[in-house]
């Protein structure tokens, strides 16, 4: 099997896995809406946006870490899963038990507190999955990790539905989205490679070598792009919060695509990279930046079109002040191309310390207008920094790659796909159909066809593929 071949097996897992995936995952929010409605949905916000922060800030980019450690021929493979895998389990203990604690001392009323209390256990879970998806996207073996997902979202629905059914409380639901992320995580112990606690102390010593430079970027990550969920329940009501969380789990389904593509081009540069290959580091730097436009772009133009419709199916009619958010927050998918490709090539080719300087200054300007924006204009200041921040880091890391890397990707492509995306998104806003699905699917055929008769992917390409 030919290398193009071994990712396009993985890839059409990860989106077959990930389809599934979302569409549980969307299941999940629909019934959460419905069950807690506005309010107590911002409630689920202000709990998980604090508990996000705190994931990403203790994040420290282990996945990505694990994954190009595992493509470099350095150490016996075991030995660096077993350490990589121990550090990770203490600095996720560390930083979760830490976090209830740290959050009584907010105005928030008891029930969020408590929520907290139960969903850091969710969140520790989630955290020690980092190695395990790091372990497979090295491995280009993604259907362990993708079957783990979707069991974990099957447990979430089936217990989501459970709670509304018999009625039961706010506190009820988040002890359920716990118990699904311990299931995934358990899955994927179960399933993966024998792994041991061990602390070696060469190998320790080269982790936290290549971590630190990442780890301090994804702590700045944290701040911008997680500051505005922080931020926002200390200014607004926790129904504003609820709308602006339910416009927001829309986005973060392009950023988990956007990780997902990523993940597993990344490895393959990194390789390419690590043996100055440079023709085929050129190539893959090239193809992850068309992929990413190509499944993005179509994405923000039907978002943009589709707004209000998407939010009263998947929120309700409840959440209709959600859809000129989401119509808002679409820009931000833009600067996730940018931000998520180029961050992504910035480590694979061991330029994490140069792009600190980078989140550095995206941190401090983005923190700052948050606190300047959110108190005068609320949800919509929250909006407008969170999609200036995503822009200016993704444009600032293209600066740095293409300095570093001695190569710029072109933009031809790109600017097919966006014309093959604004004639979709034109179309099917002309049309307005009342059905959503319908609508969804006449604007996937013609953006498929814009794409062929564009000529964005070659038929070499798709002969291999195929």
């Amino acid at each position: 099997m030919s290398l193009v071949q071994s990712i396009a097996k993985n890839t059409l897992v990860q989106i077959i896995g990930k389809a599934i995936s979302t569409l549980l995952g969307l299941a999940a929010v629909a019934i959460m809406t419905r069950h807690l409605g506005v309010e107590q949905f911002g409630w689920y916000v202000t709990a998980t946006g604090f508990l996000q922060f705190v994931g990403i800030f203790s994040d420290f980019g282990f996945t990505i870490i694990t994954a190009k450690m595992l493509a470099e021929p350095n150490f016996d493979q075991q030995k660096l899963l077993n350490n990589l895998f121990t550090w990770r389990f203490i600095t996720a203990f560390i930083f979760q038990a830490l976090a209830p604690i740290i959050f009584l001392f907010f105005p928030y009323p008891l029930e969020i507190k408590i929520a907290v209390a139960i969903t850091s256990f969710s969140f520790f879970a989630i955290s020690i999955n980092n190695i395990f998806i790091g372990y497979y996207q090295a491995k280009l073996q993604m259907f362990t990790q993708m079957s783990g997902e979707v069991l974990g979202r099957i447990f979430l629905v089936g217990g989501l539905l459970f709670t509304a059914l018999a009625n039961r409380g706010f506190i009820f639901a988040m002890g359920v989205i716990t118990l699904a992320s311990i299931v995934y995580a358990f899955y994927l112990w179960l399933k993966g490679p024998a792994i041991k606690f061990a602390i070696d102390k060469e190998i320790s010593k080269v982790i936290f070598q290549k971590i630190w430079p990442t780890a301090i970027t994804v702590i700045l990550n944290a701040f911008y792009l997680q500051g505005d969920r922080v931020i926002l329940p200390l200014y607004v009501s926790q129904t504003d919060v609820g709308l602006y969380g339910a416009a927001y789990r829309i986005i973060d389904l392009a950023a988990q695509v956007t990780a997902m593509l990523m993940g597993i081009m990344m490895p393959l540069v990194a390789f390419a990279w690590s043996r100055n290959l440079q023709d085929e580091f050129k190539k893959r730097l090239q193809n992850s930046f068309d992929l990413v436009m190509m499944i993005l772009m179509p994405m923000m133009a039907g978002i943009v079109v589709l707004a209000k419709p998407i939010i009263a199916l998947i929120a309700g009619h409840e959440f209709a002040g959600s859809a000129n958010i989401l119509r808002l927050l679409s820009l931000a998918i833009f600067g996730l191309v940018f931000g998520n490709v180029f961050g992504y090539i910035a480590l694979a080719i061991n330029r994490q310390k140069q792009a600190v300087a980078v989140y550095l200054f995206t941190a401090i300007f983005t923190t700052a207008a948050y606190f300047y924006f959110i108190p005068k204009y609320g949800i919509w200041g929250a909006a407008g920094a969170a999609i200036g921040a995503e822009i200016f880091a993704g444009l600032g890391l293209l600066v740095l790659v293409g300095h570093y890397g001695k190569f710029f990707p072109k933009i031809f492509t790109a600017l097919k796909i966006l014309l093959a995306s604004a004639v979709m998104g034109l179309v099917v806003y002309k049309i307005q159909l009342m059905n959503i699905f319908i609508s969804i699917i006449i604007g996937a055929i013609i953006y498929a066809v814009m794409i062929l008769l564009f000529k964005v992917i070659s038929k070499e390409t798709l002969k291999e593929i195929v």
